[in-house]
């Protein structure tokens, strides 16, 4: 994709596609807690301290994304679908390095 097509929608859809899955992190989380009958603060702990507990629970909320994705494409928002998924790709690299360093 050419820098010059690059618009607002493509930031904003970025940006949503990074912040949704760090606000879906504490609530899958709380729904965990409550569906096993854990406490909160014992999967929170596992989830700050535990890497591949970690990329679980972010490969989780990535999910989350689908939503936005299907959303803009269904308004016919091309540039807001497209940094959604730009942002979910952009968590990747964070994945890959919990995950194997």
């Amino acid at each position: 994709m050419s820098l010059r097509k690059w618009s607002r929608g493509h930031t904003f859809g970025i940006l949503l596609g990074i912040i949704t899955p760090l606000l879906v992190v504490p609530l899958l989380i709380l729904f965990l807690s409550w569906a096993q009958d854990y406490d909160f603060n014992y999967l929170w702990r596992k989830f700050t301290l535990n890497g591949p507990y970690r990329v679980r629970m972010i490969t989780l909320s990535i999910i989350a994304n689908l939503f936005w994705f299907y959303f803009f494409l269904n308004r016919s928002k091309w540039d807001l679908g497209m940094g959604v998924i730009l942002g979910s790709i952009a968590l990747a690299p964070y994945i890959i390095y919990i995950k194997f360093f």
